[in-house]
């Protein structure tokens, strides 16, 4: 990557608009201006930092913890998720990647059970081994070539100017956890997601099945993000429906909009109250097509930089 802050934008109105609003965050004295401590800005994962066609990356990952768990125990068909599963329900599984709160509740309480006990660590190298070997159907890439350069691009420039980092999403904390410091530069600290409590037994700590918290999805979003920072975001982005409470806590709002199927995907699903909102409220929408020059990530994966020594 050259040295062009956004050099992965194309120059148009969405690039003016960050560039105006961080610009003017940081004079003191302008009408825009955010006092340093409360530069926050906030990230969802899922279609706003990585792609999520055709389904998320964290999915085949649960799929298959609970298809081995169906296996070992058939009784379990006749609860949801396990029952979709059985069945192969395409109706739940769009719902799901639709982000539908109730699919999302069953596969979360499903999720919470089928790690029940496991310590952190262990969960985490069970995590990283998938990661390893999963590759995405359409572009061979691991899920760490995945990211898009526009938005690490995005993150060093906001860096630069003092602004903290968070990512917010719906999907699994700890599974986000084991990429974040080499794909996002995020410290682990700083990526938000649902979450399971935790216990504490024979001097380890443990994962429960209950959720800690709302799943983070909608206005478990904000809460979530308030909870951590103690200050709501001044700068926050995402893609779909599931981030309007999180646009709209925001002072600047940026909507991805996926209208390339040639680099990525085009789609609306899941979208509409999103594009509504965003026109309602003036938020800057991103053209996937239009205003990127360059989708995915450029920067060498981890483990490339070990060959070369870069």
């Amino acid at each position: 990557m050259g040295t062009t802050p956004l050099e992965s934008w194309n120059d148009g109105a969405a690039k003016r608009a960050i560039v105006g609003f961080v610009t003017s965050a940081a004079a003191e004295g302008s009408p825009g201006f955010v006092a340093p401590m409360d530069r926050i800005a906030v990230f969802d994962n899922d279609g706003t930092l990585w792609v999520e066609k055709p389904g998320p990356v964290q999915m085949p990952f649960v799929l298959a913890k609970l298809t081995a768990r169906l296996e070992a125990d058939p009784s379990l068909a006749g609860e949801w998720p396990y029952r979709a599963i059985a069945e192969r329900d395409e109706s739940y599984f769009r719902a799901l990647n639709d982000q539908d709160p109730d699919a999302v509740a069953s596969m979360v309480k499903a999720i919470g059970s089928a790690w029940e006990g496991t310590t952190f660590g262990e969960y985490e190298a069970e995590a990283a081994r998938y990661l390893a070997s999963w590759r995405h159907e359409r572009f061979g890439l691991p899920a760490t070539g995945l990211v898009y350069q526009p938005m690490l691009e995005l993150f060093d420039y906001l860096r630069a100017y003092g602004w903290r980092l968070f990512v917010c999403s719906g999907g699994g904390r700890d599974f986000m956890r084991v990429i974040c410091e080499d794909t996002w530069g995020l410290p682990r600290e700083n990526v938000i997601g649902s979450a399971p409590e935790c216990a504490y037994r024979d001097g380890v700590l443990v994962r429960r099945a209950v959720l800690h918290g709302p799943v983070a999805l909608g206005p478990g979003k904000p809460e979530y993000v308030l909870a951590r920072t103690g200050r709501l975001p001044r700068f926050a982005a995402g893609n779909d429906d599931v981030d309007v409470e999180m646009l709209r806590s925001a002072q600047f709002a940026l909507l991805v909009v996926h209208d390339d199927d040639e680099r990525e995907y085009a789609y609306t699903d899941a979208t509409q109250r999103a594009r509504a909102t965003a026109e309602r409220c003036g938020w800057t929408t991103v053209s996937m097509k239009n205003d990127w020059n360059t989708v995915l990530k450029t920067r060498p994966l981890p483990e490339e930089r070990d060959a070369t020594g870069e």
